[in-house]
């Protein structure tokens, strides 16, 4: 049997959460935030998957001046369906004028066996600050991994900012060739846009072995990091992340209400 599910979360100034709603595996939970005025929702797996056929929508929407950071309490494990079919994760984020979003969900999981497309479709104001941190993990532990099809469109003031996609597992053309993941088991990246700190744009860089922190035509910079296990891909992340966000703002505007 397939689920199709879908989940929403509005953010507002003050920290409050006007909307927060999910249904079947897409669970949300209220979590306590680090810092003042700022809001934080954790997704629990209630329910296993997403298994072929699955049909899984989340929508996050950050009000102008307000503050959103988003995570997850375990790895998402994409898992096979009866019928081989593909499952569809979809997340559309969109942050207004002065408003923040914090990005950080734990890895995907692509289980032998399983197909899984997900698009992640991201509108931003002139003024929004964007931190969005993506893992991805080629199997469990001693096992192939599944297809795997990932895609990252951002708009910033209307205008695109990035758009790639990644496809990886068996019918994939050349997915573990030197030129895409080189026999690396994980795979991640780190997109911060902060308008008010890069107004010149960030120099090219490799903060890795398998690393490369690369400017964006805009006020912000893409990390992509190749790792040999999920648990070195995170630690490189969180690492990268911290260098790219130090000093970045953190105070959201204070609540007119």
């Amino acid at each position: 049997m397939t689920v199709t599910a879908r989940a929403r979360i509005t953010a507002a100034t003050g920290g409050r959460l006007p909307l927060l709603a999910g249904e079947g595996p897409l669970a949300l939970r209220r979590t306590r935030a680090r810092e003042p005025g700022w809001a934080q929702v954790t997704t629990v797996g209630a329910m296993s998957g997403p298994l072929g056929g699955d049909r899984l929508r989340l929508t996050v929407t950050v009000l102008p001046g307000a503050a959103l950071r988003v995570t997850s309490a375990a790895a998402m494990v994409a898992l096979p369906g009866r019928d081989g079919a593909q499952a569809r994760y979809d997340t559309v984020l969109t942050v207004g004028e002065g408003g923040v979003l914090h990005w950080l969900p734990e890895p995907v999981i692509s289980a032998a066996g399983s197909a899984l497309r997900m698009t992640t479709r991201v509108e931003l104001a002139a003024g929004a600050h964007l931190v969005l941190r993506e893992q991805l993990v080629l199997g469990r532990a001693d096992e192939p991994t599944g297809r795997l099809t990932t895609r990252l469109t951002v708009r910033r003031a209307g205008r695109p900012l990035l758009d790639q996609e990644l496809d990886i597992g068996p019918g994939a053309p050349g997915w573990d060739a030197g030129a895409v993941l080189g026999g690396h088991r994980a795979v991640g990246q780190v997109l911060v846009v902060d308008p008010e700190r890069m107004n010149e744009p960030v120099a090219v860089a490799l903060p890795g072995p398998a690393a490369v922190l690369a400017p964006l035509p805009g006020p912000g910079a893409l990390a992509t990091v190749l790792a040999p296990d999920g648990l070195a891909l995170s630690r490189q992340l969180t690492g990268i992340a911290e260098r790219m966000t130090s000093g970045a703002r953190r105070e959201p505007v204070a609540s007119q209400c």
